[in-house]
Order: C-alpha cells, then structure tokens, then sequence
C-alpha cells in the first residue's frame, strides 16, 4: 500500500479526533455525578490492538488519564490472553493452573488439546472463547493501568473480521466507591483497603450483555449507588456511539487505510519529538520540589528529577525521589509516566497526542520511590503526587531551556468532600476540585482561577453545586497578591467560602498540598503564595495541623469551610514589568498598592494612578 498523501492523512486524522470528542460529549451529557458531567473528569481514545499504546485520544478529556489508559488496555489484553487458554486436571482428580499464551485476542474454539505434565499426567489445556463483539471489561485497580480507585475503566475491543482492530477505553472519576471517608479522598489511610473497594479487570458486558451480579456487587460498595448507576450508563453509552462511528469509518476508508494513518501518525508523533529533543543541548539538569507531607506523618516528600538529553533521546530519572510513604500520596509507575507525558505535551505542544511521543523517552522510576509503588500502598491523593512530577519536569526543563520555561502552577486539586445525610435519610456527598493560578510564561502572565495542567477539567458551576447539595458558597473570589511577581505574573488563585447548611452540618475532608512549599517562579520569578484552609469551630477559626490535609472534623449548620488557594509563580524579574500594567493590576484588584511597591517597585498615587517619578526613582534605588 502507498503511503498516504498529507491531506487524506489530515482528515482521518480530523475524524478520528473528532470520535473521541463526541464520546466525550455524549458522557458529560448523560452522567450523573457532576464531577464528570460538569467538571468533565473524564477521558475517552483508542488504543492499539496489541500493545494498547495510545492512538488517539479527545480535545476535551483529561491528559492524564490518556497517558494512564494506555497502560490500562494492556491490562485488558493480558487478562484476555490469559484468560484464552485454561489447563484443567486430568480426569482422576487434581487442580490445574491457568496457562498464559500471547495474543489471546481472537476468537478460539472449545476444544482440548492434550498437554502432557512433566510426569506424563494427563492434564489438558482447553481453549475458550475469549472476545465477541459487545466484550467490556471494567476496573479500577490503581496499579495495573489505573490512578486511584475513583476513577473507573471500561475497555471494548474494535472487532473487524472476528479479530481486534483497535481498543476504545472510557474512564470516569466515581463519586464513591466505599472505603472509610465519603468521596475516598482519606488524607489517612495506609493501605488502598481504607481507600475503597478495589476491582481487577473483569467482563462486565458479554456479548453485548449486561453482567448484573457485577453491578451489584458495586452497587452494595457504594454510599450513593445511583449515581455510579448513572455514570457506569453514560460510559457505555460513550462506548456505544464510538463503536458504530469508528465501524462507519473503517467502512468508508477501508480498515487498511485507517491502519495505515494510525501508524503514520505515531511515527509523525515520534519523529517531531526526536527532532525536538535533538534541538536542545546535551547534558543533564535536576530539579528538586517537596509534597508538604503525606497526610500521616508531617514530614516533607521530595520529588526529584535529573533530565538528561543525548543527541535524540531524553531519559527522567526520578531515583532521588522519597521513598514509599505511609499516607496516600504514593503513585504507581504507570501513573508516574502518564504525568510525564502530560508535562511533555505542554512543553513540546507540536507533537500529535499519541504513544509515538513518548518512544524517545527513557524513564527511571524506582519501585522503591513513592512513585514506582504496588498493592496495598495507598494512593488516593495521586493528584497531589503527579502535579508535583510535572513541576518539575517543568523546573528542570526551565534550565535546558529558560526562552520556553513557565512558572510553577498552584499544582494542588485541594480535594475537598463535605458529606452527611438528608431529612430524607439519603446520604449526600460532595467532592469537588478548585481552581488556582497557572505560572508566568515566556509569552504572557499565567491565567487567574485556572484548572491544573493535569487536565483540561473545568471547576463546578456554584449554581450546580449549590443545587445538588445542602451547601451555600459565600465566597468565590480570586485572591489578591496570590500570584508570583514577576515580568509576566504568576495568575492568582481563588478563595472560596462554604456554608454547611443540613441541620446534621457536614464531615470534612481534605487532602491538598502547597501548604508548605509555593509554586516557584522562574528567571528570576517570584514564587506564588502557599496554600491554605481555614474551618469554623465553636471556638473560632482553625487549621490543619497537617497544614494541607485534615480528616475526622465536623462542622454544625451555619458554620463554614474556607479555602484560600495558591497563585502561580512568576517569570522574569519583577522589577522589569511595565509600570502601566502594574497599575492596572492594582486597579483590578489583582496585586494590593504594597505588593506593587514592595514587589514590582512601583509607587501609585492615591487615586491610583501611576506616580512616574517615583516609580522612576524606586526602581533605580533598587
């Protein structure tokens, strides 16, 4: 077959995408649970047959979770091929083993075949059906393709021709999977049993059948199974429209030339970022940052990196990192690499989103560290882990090359759930994730109240928030002088304010970071300001001992929740930034007249005008 010409390729390519975005689309719509219908916390793509490498994947879902799923299908295709070949006792009695074999993906028939055992027993390997049209696998297991057990995988194979074409995957973030904290996110737990109900791959749909004593089982793991309900629906649903779009498509190109451009655009994808990388200088640079602690023990956890180029390959070494740690802030190596991929994607933002970018990359990840963990490690507060990964990645990168280096992000979800129970006597939980500021760029200042760079989530609606849940928000503001000074500012973080008010008040939960250590700035940025959370008791305000991370508190109606959240650092020197620009920032609101002297050396007069003189002279005494 000739290869295919540029424009064919655009528009397969076009199709492609535009599948994943409407899978998308159709989950966000019909999901229950607000975390994924209104903050789209949630992914869709597809995977390669047989190595379950990333092919294509959505505008609008979350990047983590692209980089995760990949190694997520695998899972699903070793579970298949072992699952395709059973040995079983001999006649007379006995237990047998199951035998794994390599590319059980196709159909096979039922019939033995003799084996015989070392001993010359008479066991025999029977060959099973393994995949028909309609096959889904669910799981959520954190360290075989997955992030924390929140967050559900559904994988479906592409069948043409009794064999697998490609694999579509759709993940979700649940609202509540069991465990000993509502919502999951326990800042205490040591082992992933406190964390919620963990289930391995197994069939879900057979045949195009729903398998109803697997939905029971997560029904009874569930404080609020309708919800699960209604978000497993929508993730078949997504499954579903994918399935008849990418059948339409293969029927109108021919699934040669959909394999064909699938394979030229992870070679596109690979040969750009070799040619990136071979752009940089050789050497080695490192990074250091710290977690403030892991919700157990208030001792800091440092995440390290030495980035090293060679001619077209980078290697992330990551063997300085902390150890394995009791809280849920441990990560597996799948994870791990997923946030890899999302900071590389950031910085090299010309490389098509597939597995082809990551062929270059050698990585060094420890089972030792607390990124490279197994089973029963806790691993709720992932979030707070792979942010502090990218960051940096991000820090290292700024000194291979500083024209194209960012300041840190607020880098914390601030995992916040507040749970109780209704007149009704039905229980209600809310988790919710919040917004921050993005760092200063070579380009622009960071953007005010953003999502992390983990995801292209969006933050809750209050309306919908406030309308789902016996809450009110008294405040939802951005936060002055949050944000790094600098010739391009760090954006600014945001405050908010919730009143509980069902008559039994509400737990608490949180697991957040930035406490201790703020979002840095870079050459010559100023770092943002730190995390902080404030919680109202009958004695007055307090905090977490734990700074960033509380559990087992309650608070009555009337009484409030306030988080105040971190900006993003700065870039460049502050005292560079255009007068005119601080003024306005102080007209806004954004930087306070003090920060504006203290900070950037800029003097206003009272009604706020720029002082030229002053300014002029401030900054020549600094």
């Amino acid at each position: 077959m000739r290869p295919l010409d540029p424009v064919t390729l655009a528009v397969i390519n076009g199709r492609l995408v535009q599948i994943a975005d409407e899978m998308d689309a159709t989950l966000y719509r019909s999901a229950f649970n607000p975390i994924i219908a209104e903050a789209h916390d949630a992914c869709h793509g597809l995977y390669h047959a047989e190595t379950g490498a990333t092919l294509v994947q959505g505008t609008s879902g979350l990047p983590i979770f692209v980089g995760a799923m990949a190694f997520a299908v695998k899972a699903v295709i070793d579970k298949v091929a072992r699952d395709s070949v059973r040995s079983l006792p001999p006649c007379g009695g006995g237990s047998g083993r199951g035998v794994g074999v390599v590319g059980g993906q196709s159909r096979l028939a039922a019939t033995p075949t003799p084996n015989p055992s070392p001993q010359g027993g008479g066991e025999q390997t029977v060959r099973v059906e393994t995949l028909s049209p309609g096959d889904t696998y669910l799981f959520n297991d954190p360290y075989d393709g997955g992030t924390h057990l929140n967050d559900f995988r559904l994988v479906r194979p592409l069948m043409r021709s009794g064999k697998v074409f490609a694999w579509m995957a759709s993940v979700g973030h649940w609202l509540d999977i069991g465990g000993t904290v509502p919502g999951n996110y326990n800042p205490k737990a040591t082992e992933s049993f406190q964390e919620g109900v963990r289930i391995p791959p197994v069939k879900l749909v057979r045949g195009g059948v729903l398998q109803q004593d697997i939905v029971d089982v997560l029904a009874a793991n569930s404080r609020v199974p309708q919800s699960n309900w209604g978000d497993l629906n929508g993730q078949l649903n997504a499954l579903d429209l994918g399935e008849r779009r990418l059948h339409a498509l293969l029927g109108e190109y021919g699934d040669d030339t959909i394999a064909a451009a699938l394979a030229a655009l992870t070679a596109r994808a690979e040969e750009l970022m070799r040619a990136n990388i071979r752009a940089l200088p050789d050497g080695t640079c490192s990074c250091d940052d710290f977690l403030d602690n892991d919700g157990v023990t208030d001792t800091p956890l440092r995440i390290a990196v030495d980035l090293t180029i060679r001619d077209d390959r980078m290697t992330l070494d990551f063997s300085r990192s902390a150890p394995a740690c009791d809280g849920p802030l441990n990560i597996a190596r799948s994870t791990a690499i997923a946030s890899c991929y999302v900071a590389l994607k950031h910085i090299f933002v010309d490389v098509p989103s597939n597995a082809g970018c990551l062929a270059p990359i050698d990585f060094v990840i420890p089972d030792t560290t607390l990124l490279g963990v197994s089973a029963p490690r806790p691993v709720a507060g992932y979030t707070e882990t792979i942010l502090r990964v990218i960051d940096v990645i991000f820090g290292a990168f700024a000194k291979v090359a500083p024209d194209r280096a960012h300041g840190s992000p607020f880098a914390t979800i601030n995992a916040l759930s507040l749970a109780g129970w209704r007149r009704d006597g039905r229980r209600w939980i809310m988790f919710c994730f919040f917004g921050g500021g993005l760092g200063g760029n070579p380009e622009t200042d960071g953007l005010n109240h953003s999502n992390n760079p983990i995801s292209t989530a969006t933050i809750p609606p209050v309306e919908v928030l406030e309308s789902l849940y016996p809450v009110m928000f008294t405040q939802w503001a951005l936060r002055p002088d949050s944000g790094g000074a600098g010739r391009h500012r760090g954006g600014l973080g945001a405050i908010y304010e919730i009143e509980a008010l069902a008559d039994g008040g509400a737990d608490v939960f949180l697991i957040g970071e930035r406490g201790k250590f703020p979002p840095f700035g870079v050459n010559g940025g100023r770092d943002a300001a730190l995390n902080r959370f404030v919680y109202e008791t009958d004695s007055g305000e307090a905090t977490p001992k734990l700074v960033s991370k509380i559990t087992d508190i309650a608070i009555r109606q009337g009484q409030k929740v306030r988080l105040e959240t971190p900006g993003g650092g700065g870039f460049g020197d502050a005292a560079t930034r255009e007068p005119a620009r601080v003024a306005r920032d102080v007209r806004l609101g954004y930087v306070t007249r003090a920060a504006a002297r203290r900070d950037y050396k800029v003097v206003l007069h009272d009604d706020g005008s720029l002082d030229e003189a002053a300014t002029a002279t401030e900054r020549g005494a600094s």
